[in-house]
This record gives C-alpha cells, sequence and structure tokens, in this order.
C-alpha cells in the first residue's frame, strides 16, 4: 500500500494548520476532502527521496500533507501571492514544519535557479501564457536531479466538458483574486507530451480530478 494512503491523518487535522485563519482551514479542509491530488503527488515522489521545489505553492498545503502522512519533504514552496506565502509561513512556524521554506517568486517573469531535486507545478501550467509554460517547462527540466521527476498537474485542452468546467473555474478563481495571474491557455495533451519529450523528459499521463468536475490529468516525467 502506497504511503501516501496509510496514515489516518484527516483533512480536519491537517486543515488546523492554518488557524485562526478561518478561510484558509475551511479552503484547506475542503481542498483534501474533495480532491485526490496532494495523494497522487506523494505516490508520483515515491522512490525519489530529494529536495522539492513546489511551483505556485499557494499556502504550502503539500508540505502539511506530507508530514501528516509520513513523507516529510525538504521542501521549498513559491508563489507569485505574497498573501498566500505569508500565510504558508505563518502556518509553517506555528506547526514546527521546519524542513519548508517559502519565496515570493512570479514564475511568468524569474525562476529559482539554485533548485537540484524533483520539481513540482499544481494547477499552475494554465495560468502562463503558451510560451512561459515553454520556458517554465525548461526550466523544470534543467533543476531535475539524477532520479528526480516532474510532477505536473493541468488542466488538459481537448473539447470536454470537464475542460469547458476548468477554464470557467480559472477565470472564476482569477475574477475573486484567489489566482492573481488570469488564465493563459490549457494545453493539449500531445503538445505537452511533446514539449517534455524535447526537453528529454519522458511522461506519464492519468486524469486526477477525484470528486470535482474538472479535467485535472496529473503528469509525471523523468529523464529518458
Amino acid at each position: 500500500m502506497s504511503t501516501a494512503t496509510a496514515s489516518p491523518a484527516t483533512p480536519a487535522s491537517i486543515a488546523r494548520a492554518f488557524l485562526p485563519d478561518r478561510w484558509h482551514y475551511h479552503y484547506a479542509r475542503s481542498k483534501l476532502a474533495s480532491d485526490p491530488l496532494y495523494g497522487g503527488v506523494l505516490e508520483a515522489l515515491d522512490g525519489a527521496a530529494m529536495p522539492v521545489l513546489d511551483l505556485g505553492c499557494g499556502i504550502g498545503l503539500l508540505a502539511h500533507y506530507a508530514r501528516a502522512h509520513g513523507r516529510p519533504l525538504d521542501y521549498v514552496g513559491v508563489d507569485n501571492d505574497a498573501g498566500k506565502i505569508a500565510q504558508a509561513v505563518a502556518a509553517a512556524e506555528r506547526t514546527g514544519l521546519a524542513a519548508a521554506r517559502f519565496e515570493v517568486v512570479d514564475l511568468a517573469r524569474t525562476f529559482p535557479e539554485a533548485h537540484r531535486g524533483s520539481v513540482v507545478v499544481l494547477d499552475v501550467l494554465q495560468f502562463l501564457p503558451h510560451e512561459a509554460q515553454g520556458r517554465l517547462l525548461a526550466h523544470c527540466a534543467a533543476g531535475l536531479a539524477p532520479g528526480g521527476r516532474l510532477v505536473l498537474r493541468t488542466g488538459l485542452r481537448d473539447g470536454s466538458w470537464r475542460a469547458g468546467m476548468t477554464r470557467a473555474a480559472d477565470m472564476a478563481s482569477h475574477l475573486i483574486r484567489w489566482m492573481r495571474s488570469a488564465p493563459g491557455e490549457l494545453p493539449r495533451r500531445e503538445e505537452l507530451a511533446a514539449r517534455l519529450e524535447a526537453l528529454g523528459l519522458r511522461a506519464r499521463f492519468a486524469p486526477l480530478w477525484g470528486r470535482t468536475p474538472f479535467n485535472n490529468w496529473l503528469v509525471v516525467a523523468e529523464r529518458a
């Protein structure tokens, strides 16, 4: 059995890291209860025990989920939203998450260059313009250590009703200011696979939408 599913940790127990902020507590609890994202990420990282760079980390929920499930990460999270990073730092300090570090970084303009390990990009790629997506993937590939993995979760543009729901939700998240960046472009599976192959990475795709209506896919890429 995967270590990502073996722990008795609950959405509520993990979300308590964000109290006394009730909004982020309820966001985290709802996210963990409805979306299999973080369990899927931990499974994708099985066997790759190395530093993890989380690009677009939000409030740092992945780091809390990993520790609660017995998989503490040597973790750096970056996001372009200074408010979310402040929440991430405060939650890490309250709960003694000493191995997690957080920085404000705008991935549309720059990239944390010093990292060597695995790279995680969750629900972020579709908020970048087409060319910026390519630059980000190239930086991610350059940051992979031998044996490291690039773990993406992204919506895909395939003409399905789920893709339409994903696009509408991305636009709504920007309008309510949860996402600072406006939606860019949902990538097509074939083009994303080709871009990763051109960077020397072999990718596998699996649906990861859980109890949501969105066209979310987990993409795990490694050196070919």
